[in-house]
């Protein structure tokens, strides 16, 4: 699912776009004139500046190489104030990247088109996981079993999957 940090569960499956679409339409989000894309850490509109939405600050250290320090302007959450103060429920969107899976799939349990995808991510193993966490921070497996809920959310009627290699991380009742 790719090896950036701007890579996560919830942008590489989808989710991301349809907790944006939840977001935007909210009366805060619509007060504040934030649309959809304000609630993207990777666009211009609502990330956080200072960082670039990263959450972090890269700091060159000639000797020992780079450190990263978590951005003093966000503290992590890698968006504007103005797009934190926008909440779904009790949550902002930094909050919401925060959840388990798990934890997403009881706070969305009113939205069948989140809960939809949740549920086979939970199914394979991957509850346990936070919806923003960064790919580069997931294992092999993890990954394996994300790309494979995109997959099954597609919902086409038959389909084969050879797995030539890495079942590694899955589960034995998904490759037998």
């Amino acid at each position: 699912i790719g090896k950036t940090p701007r890579s996560n569960p919830a942008t590489y499956t989808g989710l991301a776009d349809k907790i944006r679409d939840l977001l935007a339409k909210t009366i805060e989000a619509k007060s504040l004139n934030l649309s959809k894309s304000a609630f993207s850490f990777n666009n211009k509109k609502g990330r956080c500046e200072a960082c670039e939405g990263a959450g972090v600050i890269t700091l060159s250290m000639s000797v020992m190489g780079n450190i990263n320090q978590v951005c003093p302007t966000c503290n992590g959450k890698r968006f504007k104030a103005d797009v934190l103060r926008v909440h779904f429920k009790d949550k902002n969107i930094a909050a919401i990247y925060n959840l388990s899976i798990e934890e997403a799939y009881d706070f969305f349990s009113e939205k069948k088109k989140i809960t939809e995808i949740l549920c086979l991510m939970i199914q394979l193993g991957l509850g346990y996981v936070k919806l923003g966490q960064p790919s580069n921070t997931l294992s092999g497996g993890e990954a394996q079993r994300i790309k494979l809920t995109k997959h099954f959310a597609k919902k086409s009627k038959q389909t084969l999957l050879v797995l030539e290699e890495p079942s590694i991380g899955l589960h034995q009742h998904n490759i037998g």
